[in-house]
Parts: structure tokens; C-alpha cells; sequence
């Protein structure tokens, strides 16, 4: 085998597992060795590539339980976000190609329709997988099916609106669908145990639904009985699991019970199959379940890069220059010590966007809102008509979310909110998905938005200061990870508002940069003894300063981390053309097309985005002029 931990002695069970076929050939006896051979797989290939790891532990028993049970991929299993399918991928055909994990041309780090067919649903952001399974369950009513749609969502993804709107449609729909709930952070209260183990198997009996719907039936013609029996069976629920809000929907809550044990799990899962009409099963894992480091800091384990599972993770020296995350959370608490109206808003990534620090000294200022990307633009709206300054710290990714709030909730009121958009341009492991590639596209085509693209560190503080400053929405773009260096001045010193800057004087070509791309530009422009011109502002363009080096070279050439369709490279095409400047003009940014998961210097140097690639594209085109 090509993976060194895929050796058959270690895992004698798990190596005859090459679908869920196999799986379900195996007598019930063995899946518990089956599960922990499965965990050991899954720790061991995690820590030589990098990847989810916390996320996947929790969900081992569950996604053995589902395969046992369902007839996949016959049934269709949708899982939400999908950053906890690994032990899927490992049991569906791709345990052999683990050791490829989010790297270029390897496995996904989530479904992917294109990967496997038992990938029914392509996933990476959340809250999707209820409404993908409905649609599923629905087309397969229409069909003449009887297959079952199953949606596996976690209890962060049922934050958002949208999984609340696909219950809200679904509780209507005489349909075959089980909405699992796998919580591994809410509180249950009682502790689960054997007790609710077995209210949950009989609640999920045919007598128990039988004898509901009969009952209903008979006691509706009583209505004082109906109402007492109605009453007394929410009372007996109540004792025993959370409120049945689930239930309101029109949906059979079941649980909840313990995520980990297939005992409990394998009985209910089977007694669900044979039910009509939606059904909401609640478990109760573990992150990072069987792996005490992981389980005591899920949140360190979450997104690992390679490691020693027999010593954990360790400290690594502290990075020579500062993130741009960081550099944004240092900003933000400096801006808050002298500015008492400053919040910050977070969509539940208070350790991606830089927040910590913030959140431990401004508590009182902080927002975690949940996967709640609508809401938390929408929010800072409403913050910001009270004279507080919102900043949202978001992924650019996940603004793509709340586009209509943006519009309508913030644009279109003029009012005062600082997106600080993470991610910005491309992202590596993550993919396609997680890419920030379309910020600058859709954000400068909004009215009184204004949008800024830092080139390095110190110029990302200097224009989150310009931003705040500002009277009305700006969005400052900037990528992950750390720039190139440039040391971060003290103090809050904005830049000029919309003013680019002359970086170089050179002869016939002019680059004009909008962001970190600036460094690659600069290292170009030596070997064409080129013009470079950092930009700063996509909108406003620094239009005086744009038509000063249009006039005066033969050839203008953008370069932007974004999608070249839209973006800073249309804006100044936009510019030359209302201002009568005839000059050829070329754009180089992210082609049109969805670039796959990679390391993120390869993927820039395959879409000629380094410091080679502008070079040789700009020469191509002075040959094309000569010619």
C-alpha cells in the first residue's frame, strides 16, 4: 500500500473495508474493534498530512452506524459543513488515497460530488445539508423511491437561519428524511445513560409511533383527553431530553443518546429506517473523542498540521513576522483602548479572525453571533444607526453568505461598518470553496462601499485605521497567513483615503498592484525595468494617479489575487475608458475557473500570479505589441 498506515497488522479489520458493502457484511459483534481501528487509521493518517482532526474523532461510531444501517449510496447521507468526514471517506473507498488529504490533485478535505458517489452533496460551509437532503428526500417521493435522505448536522451549523427555514419546509412534506443532530458542545441535561438509551430506541419503535398516531386519532374526539395526553407525553419528554422544539417543526424527536455508543446507536438508527414522515435523531459526541489530547483542547486539534500523535502538538517558535490575523487583533484592541464605540462581530470564528485578545479585554464590545453570517451584517447595521463602529471580522468566503444584508441592511443606509475580509485570495489546503476570490468583484459594485487591499502588514493597520475612519461601509481585503515582512509601526496612522502610491519609475510598462501581489510585481518589474504602482484602493480608484502613468507608458498591466472578471483589473479598465484612454491593458489575477485545494505558492505560481509568471506574461504581450 502506498499509505505506511495502512498496514494490515494494525488494521486487520478495517484493510477488508473497501466500501460499505464490506462494512455491512460484517457481523454487529465486530464494530466496535472496527471503530477503534478506524479512530487509531484516522489519528495516524491526520497527523502525517494535516487536517480536521478533532471534528472526524467525534464522528467514528456515527458514520459506521449510518453505513451499517442505510443501504448507501443507494441512501443518501448529506453531511453538513463537511470538515468530520473523514472515517466517510475512509470507509467509502479512499482509505488508500488518505495520505493525499488536501493536497494538489489528493482528496478534498470535504465531499465532493466528483470524488465518490457516496459523496451525494458537496459541502465546506455550513448549515446547507437539511436543505440538500429535503431536496433529495422530495425528488426521491416524486421518483417512486422509498430511499432515505439523511442530513448530518452539528450543533454550531443549527445556529444559522437556513437550517431553521429547511425544517420549517420539511415538517410539512410527507417525506423520507432523518435529520441527525450531532451535538458535541451543548449542555444535556440529565447525563446521558442507560435510560435515555432506552427511551430513545422505544420512542423510535413502531408501537410507540403506532400507538401515538392511533391515539391522536382517538383522543381527538375527546379534546379534553387529547390536550391531557398530549401534555402529559411533552411532560415525559421534557424529563428526559431538551425541549422538544424539533417537534414544532413536525418532526419525531428521538434522544438524545450517546453518538459513541453502537449499541444504542445501531438499534435506534434501525427503527428510524422504518418510519414515515421527518425524523430528528440528537446524539451526543465527543470532539476528539479517543484521543485525550484532542479531547482535552478540541480546539487546538481542530485544523492540525502534521504532528507525532504519541507526543501531541507542540509549541513551535513564534513566527519571524506577524500574520495578517494577528496583525488584525492587535489593531482592533488598540483601536478599542481609545475608541470606547468600537465593537467587534464575529460569525463563530473568534480564533480564525484574530479575536482572542479581544474577546478576553473587551468582553463587553465582543459579539460571537454563531454561523450567523446574515444576521451578524445585518446586526452591525443596527449597532452602527446607534453610533457605535461595528467592525465584522469575516472570511471573505463567508461574506459571499450575507450579500443581500450587505446590500440592503448596510450599503443601502450608508452606514459606518469596517468588514475585515480574512482569506482574502487564495486559501491552499481548504479549496475551492474557502477561496477569497470574489470579494473584490462583488463588493466594488456596491454604491457607498469602499474597499482597500493592504500590500503588507504595516499597510494593512495603517488601512483598517483609514477604514474606521470613515463615515461610511469599507471592506479591507487581506490574505492568510503572514506577509512579507515589513515591520509593524506603533500607533493608529492612517493612510490617505483612496490614494495609491508610485513604488517604482520604470519604462513602457506600467504594473499596477492591488495587494500582497505588490512583492512578486516589484521582482518583475526588475528584469522588464518596469513602472509599479501600488494601488491600495480598489474603490476609489486613484484615478489621478492611474491616468498620470496610463499617458505616459505603452502598456498597463494589473495584478490582483481575485477573480480577473470584475475585479480591480475591470475597474481600471472601467476608468481609461470613461476618461477616453485608449491603451492596451493587461489583466492578470484568478482565471475563471474553481482552482482546486494545494499548497498556496504552487497554486500562485500556476496561475502566473509569482514574480516569473507577471514577467513572462507582460513579455508576451510586448511581443504581441511589436508584432
Amino acid at each position: 500500500m502506498t499509505d505506511s498506515t495502512a498496514h494490515v497488522s494494525h488494521y486487520p479489520l478495517l484493510n477488508t473495508i473497501n466500501d460499505p458493502a464490506d462494512l455491512r457484511a460484517l457481523p454487529r459483534t465486530q464494530l466496535r474493534a472496527l471503530a477503534d481501528e478506524l479512530r487509531q487509521y484516522l489519528l495516524h493518517s491526520v497527523a502525517k498530512t494535516g487536517g480536521h482532526l478533532s471534528s472526524n474523532l467525534g464522528t467514528v461510531e456515527l458514520t459506521t452506524a449510518l453505513h451499517y444501517v442505510f443501504n448507501t449510496p443507494d441512501d443518501r447521507i448529506v453531511w453538513d459543513v463537511g470538515h468530520q468526514t473523514y472515517p466517510h471517506k475512509i470507509l467509502t473507498g479512499r482509505r488508500d488515497r488518505m495520505h493525499t488529504l488536501r493536497q494538489w490533485g489528493g482528496l478534498s478535505g470535504f465531499p465532493r460530488r466528483d470524488e465518490s458517489e457516496y459523496d451525494t452533496f458537496g459541502t465546506a460551509h455550513s448549515s446547507t445539508s437539511i436543505s440538500a437532503a429535503l431536496g433529495m428526500a422530495l425528488a426521491s417521493r416524486i421518483q417512486g423511491s422509498d430511499r432515505m435522505s439523511i442530513a448530518v448536522i452539528g450543533d454550531g451549523a443549527m445556529t444559522a437561519g437556513m437550517a431553521f427555514e429547511a425544517m420549517n419546509n420539511a415538517g410539512v412534506e410527507d417525506c423520507r428524511l432523518l435529520v441527525v443532530l450531532n451535538d458535541n458542545d451543548m449542555s444535556i441535561s440529565p447525563p446521558v445513560g442507560a435510560l435515555n438509551r432506552y427511551l430513545a430506541q422505544l420512542m423510535s419503535g413502531q408501537f410507540y409511533a403506532a400507538a401515538k398516531s392511533v391515539g391522536k386519532q382517538v383522543l381527538k374526539g375527546a379534546p379534553p383527553l387529547f390536550e391531557l395526553a398530549k401534555r402529559l407525553e411533552e411532560h415525559a419528554k421534557g424529563m428526559v431530553v431538551p425541549a422538544t422544539l424539533f417537534e414544532k417543526f413536525g418532526f419525531n424527536y428521538i434522544g438524545p443518546i450517546d453518538g459513541h455508543d453502537l449499541d444504542s446507536l445501531i438499534p435506534t438508527l434501525e427503527n428510524i429506517k422504518h418510519l414515515r414522515g421527518p425524523q430528528f435523531l440528537h446524539v451526543v459526541t465527543k470532539k476528539g473523542q479517543g484521543y485525550k489530547l484532542a479531547e482535552a483542547d478540541p480546539v487546538a486539534y481542530h485544523g492540525p498540521g502534521k504532528f507525532d500523535p504519541a507526543v501531541g502538538l507542540q509549541k513551535s517558535a513564534a513566527p519571524a513576522n506577524p500574520t495578517f490575523t494577528q496583525v488584525f487583533g492587535q489593531w482592533l484592541c488598540d483601536m478599542a483602548e481609545q475608541d470606547q464605540r468600537l465593537v467587534g462581530i464575529t460569525p463563530a470564528m473568534r480564533e480564525g479572525s484574530g479575536m482572542v485578545e479581544f474577546h478576553k479585554r473587551f468582553s463587553e464590545r465582543y459579539f460571537d453571533v454563531g454561523i450567523a453570517e446574515q444576521h451578524a451584517v445585518t446586526f452591525a447595521g443596527g449597532l452602527a444607526t446607534e453610533g457605535l463602529k461595528p467592525v465584522v471580522a469575516i472570511y471573505s468566503t463567508f461574506l459571499q453568505r450575507a450579500y443581500d444584508q450587505l446590500i440592503h441592511d448596510v450599503a443601502l443606509q450608508n452606514l459606518p461598518v469596517v468588514f475585515a475580509l480574512d482569506r482574502a485570495g487564495l486559501v491552499g489546503a481548504d479549496g475551492a470553496t474557502h477561496a477569497g476570490a470574489y470579494d473584490i468583484a462583488f463588493v466594488r459594485c456596491i454604491p457607498n462601499m469602499s474597499v482597500a487591499t493592504p500590500a503588507d502588514e504595516n499597510e494593512c493597520r495603517q488601512l483598517l485605521t483609514t477604514a474606521y475612519e470613515q463615515n461610511h461601509p469599507v471592506a479591507v481585503r487581506y490574505p492568510r497567513g503572514a506577509g512579507v515582512g515589513v515591520a509593524v509601526q506603533p500607533g493608529l496612522h492612517a493612510l490617505p483615503f483612496g490614494k495609491g502610491e508610485l513604488r517604482r519609475q520604470g519604462q513602457r510598462v506600467a504594473i499596477l498592484a492591488f495587494g500582497t501581489l505588490l512583492y512578486p510585481a516589484l521582482q518583475a518589474a526588475e528584469a522588464l525595468n518596469a513602472t509599479v504602482v501600488n494601488m491600495r484602493w480598489i474603490k476609489p480608484l486613484d484615478e489621478a494617479l492611474l491616468h498620470q502613468v496610463a499617458r505616459s507608458h505603452d502598456l498597463l498591466v494589473t495584478v490582483e489575487e481575485g477573480c480577473t472578471m470584475g475585479g480591480a483589473g475591470s475597474a481600471v479598465s472601467e476608468s481609461l475608458h470613461a476618461a477616453g484612454i485608449v491603451l492596451p491593458l493587461l489583466q492578470l489575477g484568478l482565471p475563471d475557473q474553481f482552482i482546486e485545494h494545494g499548497d498556496p505558492v504552487k497554486l500562485l505560481q500556476m496561475a502566473g500570479l509569482d514574480a516569473q509568471g507577471i514577467a513572462s506574461s507582460v513579455n508576451q504581450r510586448l511581443q504581441t505589441l511589436t508584432n
